[in-house]
Order: structure tokens, then sequence, then C-alpha cells
């Protein structure tokens, strides 16, 4: 039905017989002018693994997004995406890579012109392989995957933002991706849909097998999803771990998020 010819995760092996990374930052650094916002930053993504980059406001968070993406290159340092170094790869090279890894974007970055279904099946068109049958099957199986089929002939406008980011979501899977990115997909949501939202990111990764960085401030959304935790703080990373590991980190940032967390789950 829905994706049937979606194409398995390839997972590569290191030189040591343990699955290589499909991301990996490597020492990399990125400034401004006189903004350094990432300095020295190294960590990695295994196939099929979900990582969550944490931290406040401006640490760097979605710039480390635009550099998988290629969107910015590094100052100093590789970038791997996809099991390639992609740091110096030219337009071409990073247009065949973005065909593997999507991103959500905060303010689901959909074609006001087009109704939801449309914004769904653009990039099914662009494959030109699909008759326009096979493309209105698919794009229903992914409006029904992100529980707003009903919504399939809604402009954007029409939509919350929650809805925005679940469309956003049903169309990064359209392009059968083996990564997806999602930059801060709970911010200005209510509870209730933030909930709905984490729900979802964490069935896709169970149902596709995806590779998952997911940028947020929301300490549950991140334990919901994290296989591991990136903890960004000045440009740096102050922890590179699983949750329960972090849960007993002595830096003093990190304690301050927990307690945080802690407080408004006790609210």
């Amino acid at each position: 039905m829905l994706l049937e010819n979606a194409k398995p995760v390839i997972r590569l092996m290191s030189t040591n017989g343990n699955p290589a990374p499909y991301i990996a930052f490597q020492d990399v650094s990125k400034a401004f002018g006189d903004n350094r916002v990432l300095d020295h930053v190294s960590f990695d993504v295994l196939p099929g693994e979900t990582v969550c980059i944490l931290g406040r406001s401006g640490v760097g968070k979605s710039v480390a997004l635009h550099h998988i993406m290629g969107f910015l290159k590094p100052d100093s340092g590789h970038v791997i995406v996809a099991c390639e170094d992609i740091t110096d790869y030219p337009e071409k090279e990073l247009q065949r890579i973005r065909k593997k890894v999507t991103m959500v974007f905060q303010n689901g970055a959909l074609f006001d012109s087009l109704t939801v279904g449309e914004n769904v099946a653009f990039p099914l068109r662009e494959r030109a392989d699909l008759s326009e049958e096979q493309i209105l099957q698919i794009v229903d199986g992914l409006l029904e995957m992100v529980a707003v089929k009903e919504m399939r002939d809604l402009l954007p406008s029409d939509l919350s933002t929650g809805m925005k980011r679940s469309v956003a979501i049903a169309r990064s899977l359209a392009a059968q991706p083996e990564c997806v990115l999602y930059d801060e997909p709970t911010t200005m949501v209510d509870p209730l849909m933030a909930q709905l939202l984490g729900d979802l990111i964490k069935r896709l990764k169970i149902q596709l097998h995806l590779t998952s960085v997911v940028v947020t401030h929301d300490m549950r959304l991140a334990k919901k999803l994290a296989d591991r935790i990136v903890f960004l703080h000045e440009a740096k990373v102050l922890f590179f771990g699983p949750y329960s590991e972090m849960e007993k980190c002595d830096e003093p940032i990190v304690r301050e998020f927990l307690q945080l967390d802690e407080l408004k789950l006790g609210a």
C-alpha cells in the first residue's frame, strides 16, 4: 500500500564491524563574523537512530541541521551525511544527498497556493515515474499516517501550526528518505499537539526505520524520542549520550534543564 517500493536503509559497516555513522560531525566549527556558533563540535548518528540536539536558543542547534543539509559549510572540520563526506561537495552532489535526507522546517515551508494533498504530491510528481492514480493513493496513505487525511483539500492557511507540521512531515516522507531532520517540531503548538507530534515521529521511526535528528528544547520530547542526546552550550558539546546518562550529568546547565523539566511535570 503506502510506499511499497520504499528503499531499505543501507547499514554500512565500519572497520571494527559496527555500523558506520549515517551522519557525523567531526570537529566542526562555524562562525558568523565574531559570533562563533559551533566550536569543535563532534557527534554521530547511526543508521535507524534518533538523536536529539538540545540546548538554549541561539546555541547552534538549527545551524547544525543546515550543515547536514549542505545549506552551510563548516569553517573547519568535516560533515558526514549518508555515510559520505559532504564537506566540500558542490551543489549538484548535495542535491543527490538531499534525496536521501529531508528536513521538516519550523514553519512547515508548505506552498501556500497548493492544497494539503497537492503539497504532499509535489515530490511525487517531480519523480515522473508514477501515474496520477498511484500518486493519489500514496498521498492518501501518507495523510492517513499523520492523521490529517480529512484535510487533503484545505489550503495551508486553513491549518493550525501543528497541523502544518504534520503535513510537512507527510510531504517529507513522500520523497522516500532514509533520514528526516526535524527543526523544533513542538515549538508554538499546544501541549496536546506537541504530544501527538512526538508520538508521530516515534511511530515513523519504528514503522519506516528512519534515521532522525530532532532539534528541540523540549526535554519531554527528547526523553520520548532520543536514542542519544547532544547537548550544546556556548557553541560546544557539553554532553553526548543516552538520556539515562544525561540525568547523571554534573554540568550545571544540563542540571538546570533537567530541574526545569521536573518543575513543569510537577505543575
